[in-house]
């Protein structure tokens, strides 16, 4: 049996839970109790069932989105998932079918809009609601390197060695291009042909105003509008032909976009040239020109698609930059590993190393999995995962990570986490999860863009029709000319890329300083923060408890120890494993313990030599009903005024003595608290320690605000009651106990140091694990949503002042009329000036 939690979203009143319940419970071998505030699902269930197959159910009744918090597992642990969430966020009752979403997405194709949530596909293409070229996720595994021989290039080998016919050593073979490189350089290519014909053509166009025009001394101007056409055809049929597919699917499927447009303007300019060469006689006058000939404009038409190609190249170069963290996530992993076998070492890939293989990594060298040391020691550069440039010293039984590297010394270390559960792996994949979410900010644009297209539609005909009727002479080619720059210039683009870009490169720049982002919707929320509630233990403090003294009132100092030593064995709790360690360092056996309990927020009893033995705070004192005499209380109390952590021991009913446990506050913490305090955020510690030790402590960070005695129900309720006063709430905490404050919490703030529920359940995970991170959160949230709003503004002033512009409102007091060239040129820069202020974000300092 086993039971998980897990936030429900989407819920908006008792119908919505009853219907999430009675959904989830119809589940063979699932029993669920669901509630609405907060909103979370309880699953008991007899075997482990994946949380798709949950949001699977849950999608056909409505827009519901499930995403597991933590879990509690007997006889078996549940394997690593991913959720599916729903592509929109917010509930509704409306029947409309719900896009099912694989969030795994490796090597597979997604919009870099994001314009049907986090759907991907198998196979390059185009989006078919934006048109715009779907975009490879990165590949999230390391692939393996393949050698071969430089002479006999059809030998290929998974393992370094010699060439089985000619005896040479075996080379890497150089890496394929990837899907951004092969996209980029097809645009490249295109490119240059669009470039090569356009510009005889635009020439060709230019030379003809001129007064004396000397082409035509060489053939008429009939013949010279046949050598545009000609030319044209290339970049209207194969360089530029894209833009016409998109355009037309755009239209069939009404997903009208950018290409809607370009296809509209283009295609009428292009088919209006060639019905004006074929069939000259239908036109009136003033559509003319002096030789007779009606005014074409292949010009236009191959130097706006030409120009909108660029903007697609500039585009794609872009977007490879913005996917760079992720990229360079990926470099940090080795390829290749030492492995110990026998006394002997040998060369393996990465992918053939198993939990509990010896690896020995010398200086230098990249660490290939996480594990921990079993001979010798080193110092490591852990900058690249923590984002702190001075490296660790480490030594026997110290942890080492994935992709760190080593310094100048050799040791031996024992594999325990390999493949995706490597902490690099997990990073590379929260970081790819994150940059793909769409920000609740996000929705402005998505509601504007809805309608952008059908209205510069109109806008268009509206200019042509006002141009045709109150324009100067010629007033047909005015309003002809006006309408195609109207369509031309509107960017629908710039504000679908305003926020996904900056949040991309927001989310990677995050990870490459050593804060992980859950998801968009967090990176926004972290900006509005203005309460940070905070654990002690081992987020303010180093988690690294240590037994100061033990004191006995009759002085049986190391039968005490035993005691306690032995009853601790079975926790977990960080202060549990320090007093083992003293034991441990005093050469104390452990006896054994029957009847053990731990007690939630208070300690822990058990019997032991057949006495009731129980070790924690007052409150546990209180609940197993012991006596605690004046004198040991006092000496419990000056303790505890030290800062120190300090439980009570009772042996069958009577208190008899205490152990002070000392937690040294980390150096960052002090400077952390000032300058969020600086920002304006109000942090306030909750602990579950005794008064004394937390007003020490909260004395030293000059902290105002603080609780103690907090059990994990009074956090959780706390932070309710922040939120009921309208506060935007941050916790951070590392223990099992804090996940359920953490998944309440608007933004939950996990210690990278901390259980792996407590990371599960939050929304940012700190990989040093100190307060600076969370700093570092707050600046640069606020970065990104600045960045996002520049893009915001700059989308919806472009397209406010130059579709007017472009319609000819300057022309009755200026004079000024706007090319349909010059629109295309504008509009295309537009997108990229987006993508490129986004970019942007890669230098932030923190």
């Amino acid at each position: 049996m086993m039971i998980h939690t897990y936030n429900i979203t989407g819920m908006t009143c008792d119908g919505c839970r009853t219907k999430v319940e009675k959904t989830l419970n119809a589940i063979d071998g699932v029993k669920a109790k669901v509630s609405l505030n907060p909103p979370i699902a309880t699953i008991t269930m007899d075997k482990h069932i994946p949380t798709a197959q949950f949001q699977e159910a849950l999608t056909a009744v409505g827009k519901y989105t499930i995403e597991m918090t933590n879990s509690k597992m007997s006889e078996q642990s549940a394997k690593n998932e991913f959720t599916t969430k729903s592509c929109c966020s917010t509930h509704s009752h409306s029947d409309k079918k719900e896009i099912k979403v694989p969030i795994n997405a490796n090597g597979k194709y997604y919009c870099p809009m994001h314009c049907e949530g986090e759907k991907v596909y198998d196979k390059a293409g185009d989006c078919p609601v934006c048109g715009m070229d779907l975009v490879k996720a990165p590949e999230l595994t390391v692939s393996k390197t393949l050698y071969t021989c430089p002479m006999h290039p059809e030998v290929i080998q998974e393992n370094p060695g010699s060439c089985p016919i000619c005896g040479m050593d075996l080379v890497p073979m150089n890496p394929t291009d990837t899907e951004d490189q092969k996209t980029y350089k097809d645009l490249v290519k295109k490119m240059k042909i669009a470039v090569v014909f356009t510009i005889p053509i635009f020439a060709i166009a230019m030379i003809e105003m001129a007064h004396n025009n000397p082409l035509l001394q060489l053939m008429n101007a009939s013949k010279w509008n046949w050598v545009q056409l000609i030319l044209s055809f290339p970049v209207v049929f194969y360089a530029c032909w894209i833009f016409f597919v998109r355009a037309w699917k755009s239209i069939i499927t009404w997903n009208l976009n950018m290409f809607t447009l370009i296809g509209i303007g283009t295609g009428v300019a292009f088919l209006f040239s060639l019905v004006g060469m074929f069939f000259p006689d239908i036109f009136p006058s003033e559509f003319k020109t002096e030789y007779g000939t009606v005014l074409l404009y292949f010009e236009a038409t191959t130097v706006i698609l030409t120009l909108v190609l660029l903007g697609q190249l500039l585009e794609a170069r872009a977007h490879s930059q913005t996917s760079g963290a992720i990229k360079e996530l990926l470099k940090l992993a080795p390829t290749e590993a030492t492995l110990v076998i026998n006394g002997s070492d040998k060369v393996i890939s990465i992918h053939d190393i198993k939990k509990g293989n010896l690896l020995r990594v010398k200086p230098g060298d990249k660490i290939p999995v996480d594990g921990k040391i079993t001979d010798g020691e080193s110092n490591i550069d852990e900058a690249m995962i923590t984002g702190e440039p001075i490296p660790v010293d480490k030594k026997k039984d110290d942890n080492v990570i994935a992709g760190t590297i080593n310094g100048s010394k050799s040791f031996v270390m024992v594999a325990e986490k390999v493949g995706s559960e490597t902490l690099l792996s997990q990073i590379v994949q929260m970081v790819n999860d994150a940059s793909r979410s769409r920000a609740p900010i996000q929705k402005l644009a998505d509601s504007i863009a809805k309608y952008f297209v059908p209205i510069v539609v109109i806008i268009s005909a509206i200019t042509f029709f006002i141009w045709a009727k109150f324009g100067p002479e010629p007033a047909l080619v005015y309003g002809f000319i006006n309408a195609i720059a109207v369509l031309i210039i509107a960017c629908p683009c710039a504000l679908g890329l305003a926020t996904p870009m900056s949040v991309m490169v927001g989310v990677g720049k995050g990870a490459q300083s050593g804060v992980l982002i859950k998801n968009a919707e967090a990176l926004e929320n972290m900006n509005k923060v203005n309460v940070l509630i905070t654990d002690k233990t081992g987020t303010i403090t180093e988690g690294k408890p240590s037994v100061e003294k033990i004191y006995s009132s009759d002085n049986n100092d190391n039968d005490l120890l035993q005691s306690i030593a032995s009853l601790n064995q079975y926790s977990e709790h960080p202060l549990a494993q320090a007093v083992l360690n003293y034991a441990k360092t005093k050469s104390i056996s452990l006896i054994e313990v029957k009847d053990f309990e731990a007690v939630v927020g208070k300690g822990v009893i058990g019997t032991v030599t057949n006495k009731k033995v129980a070790l924690g705070n007052k409150t546990l004192m209180e609940q197993v009903k012991a006596s605690v005499s004046n004198d040991l209380e006092n000496k419990i109390i000056a303790e505890q005024k030290l800062g120190k952590t300090v439980s009570y021991i009772a042996v069958d009913g009577v208190a008899v003595g205490f152990v002070s446990i000392t937690d040294a506050i980390k150096t960052s913490s002090k400077e952390a608290i000032a300058e969020l305090m600086h920002q304006g955020v109000e942090v306030i510690m909750l602990t579950g320690d005794n008064l004394n030790t937390a007003k020490a402590v909260a004395d030293e960070l000059k902290l105002s605000s603080y609780k103690a005695g907090c059990l994990p129900e009074d956090k959780l309720n706390e932070i309710k009651h922040l939120q009921s006063e309208g506060k935007i709430v941050a916790m951070a905490g590392d223990g099992i106990n804090d996940a359920p404050a953490l998944a309440q919490a608007n933004i939950g703030i996990a210690m990278g140091t901390g259980t792996d529920v407590a990371i599960e359940s939050a929304k940012i995970t700190l990989v040093k694990g100190d307060l600076q991170g969370i700093v570092k959160a707050k600046n640069l949230s606020h970065a990104v949503m600045r960045n996002i709003k520049q893009n915001l503004f700059f989308a919806f002033f472009y397209n406010v002042l130059g579709v007017p512009i472009a319609a000819g409102v300057l022309y009755p007091y200026f004079g000024v009329l706007l090319s349909p060239m010059i629109a295309a040129l504008a509009m295309s820069f537009s997108s990229v000036s987006v993508i490129v202020n986004a970019l942007r974000l890669r230098n932030l300092k923190f």
